[in-house]
């Protein structure tokens, strides 16, 4: 089930009100697994057994690892990572290297076929297997002891809030919390409802409603103007934002219902004045794990300014084959890689910073350069991407039609002011007041009502 279904809001008040209906956390505890496995199996049913497999050898590999020294640490750690880099190799990219070693033998002259895989990919796989890997990697270095427990350390992996689109946790943030029995707190709940219905409305009000120009302008690339084309990569920037934050913001609440805290996912990434900047403030989860397991493992920028630039590139190359099974992600991830170690070199940062009150136009700057990257996210192909690029630079004339009229894309706009003004100058889900939270509760609802796009569109990162 999608958050953005009539099916998840009757499952979130019946686990709810039966969550502190409990008066245990045991029993807490084994009502969100039950919870969970179902929301996961409401997909596909039968992939629970792909997901509990690896549950079940992440639980004894971190006994294990706990327990041994030495070499045998090491081995049971490795033996946890391939089981999970297994499931993703297999299911993700198997098809995406056999597709590309076919077309190698083509292009040579071989009528070699290998067969692919018919099977879809398990949603959310690269969410719950980077947070089951976050778990084995922090029990091998001591910063966190193995789970004893086995319901507990299943509902670490599955707590279906951040199931499957995150934010990823770490062991010591999440599994305290879950074993400590919390009461019924107002307050907590009352920021937790505020903060889905904003997440709701970021999704159905605003990223729903951009996805019908985007989906117009990237599918009539050619017959369109450049000028509609900038519209639809300027508004798809705003689309997977709102559609992935929004995300985001329900599971923080969800979670902030029951007394739960997960880490915050995004900080204004749209205002940032650099690249750089901008990875410390979008999807912030899976930019700290692979700072924390790829990038600082590999030596970070403790062997040189050459080998911190080889190991940004490989940090951005396997955060866009993260993304997806596709040249274009590898592009997407390449190419934020090459620009980060441009825009940071002293010339570039001194001439970016010599005049102070050019902050806004790097802001801007900043946002082009993401803008025009999220294009080779959202095509199908590279070829594809660079001639949308290349079809906005040459101002090239042609149907100024994006799939809405004139009002609907000014009430758009507004929608996207208001969004941009509320999260920079309206930070806190807190409402102290009854009053207000329930004249909050009811205009959020009513909003989302009567100006939200019902069409369950699926979450853009849930194919992640």
């Amino acid at each position: 089930m999608t958050f953005n279904s009539l099916q998840f809001l009757v499952f979130f008040m019946v686990v709810t009100l039966w969550f502190f209906s409990l008066s245990n956390q045991k029993g807490r505890i084994l009502l969100l697994l039950i919870a969970s496995c179902y929301f996961y199996m409401a997909f596909i049913p039968e992939y629970i057994l792909i997901l509990g497999g690896t549950i079940v050898i992440d639980y004894f590999a971190g006994m294990l690892i706990e327990k041994s020294e030495g070499r045998s640490r090491k081995a049971w750690l490795i033996i946890s990572l391939i089981a999970n880099i297994g499931v993703l190799a297999v299911f993700k990219y198997y098809n995406f290297f056999i597709d590309n070693i076919n077309s190698s033998f083509l292009f040579f002259g071989k009528a070699t076929s290998i067969p692919l895989l018919k099977m879809a990919l398990p949603i959310g796989l690269s969410f719950h297997t980077f947070q089951a890997m976050s778990y084995t990697i922090e029990v091998y270095r001591k910063n966190h002891p193995a789970e004893r427990n086995f319901m507990v350390y299943a509902l670490y992996v599955m707590f279906y809030p951040q199931l499957v689109a995150g934010p990823i946790e770490r062991p010591q943030h999440i599994l305290p919390q879950l074993k400590e029995f919390r009461p019924y707190d107002w307050n907590n709940v009352k920021e937790g409802l505020a903060r889905m219905l904003w997440g709701f409305f970021k999704k159905v009000v605003i990223a729903d409603r951009l996805a019908m120009v985007v989906d117009r302008t990237f599918g009539h690339t050619q017959e369109s103007s450049s000028l509609a084309l900038a519209t639809g990569a300027i508004f798809y920037s705003f689309q997977i934002y709102c559609d992935f934050s929004g995300y985001s913001d329900i599971a923080i609440g969800a979670a902030k219902v029951m007394n739960v805290g997960l880490m915050e996912n995004f900080k204004e990434p749209y205002s940032s004045s650099s690249l750089h900047e901008f990875w410390s403030r979008w999807h912030i989860s899976l930019s700290s794990w692979f700072r924390d397991y790829v990038y600082i493992p590999l030596g970070g920028n403790r062997k040189g300014p050459w080998r911190k630039r080889v190991n940004i590139l490989i940090v951005f190359l396997l955060s866009g084959l993260w993304h997806g099974a596709n040249w274009t992600f590898i592009a997407w991830g390449l190419l934020h890689g090459l620009l980060v170690i441009l825009l940071t070199r002293p010339a570039f940062s001194k001439a970016a910073n010599s005049n102070k009150t050019g902050a806004l136009i790097k802001v801007v700057i900043n946002f082009i350069l993401v803008t025009l990257l999220w294009v080779f996210f959202r095509s199908e192909n590279i070829a594809a991407a660079w001639h949308y690029i290349k079809r906005i630079g040459s101002l090239q004339t042609g149907s100024n039609y994006v799939g809405v009229n004139k009002i609907e894309l000014m009430f758009s706009v507004l929608l996207i002011a208001i969004m941009l003004y509320r999260e920079k100058y309206l930070r806190s889900h807190a409402i102290a007041s009854n009053t207000r939270f329930y004249f909050y509760f009811g205009a959020m609802v009513v909003i989302c009502y009567f100006f939200g796009v019902f069409t369950e569109n699926q979450f853009i990162y849930f194919q992640f």
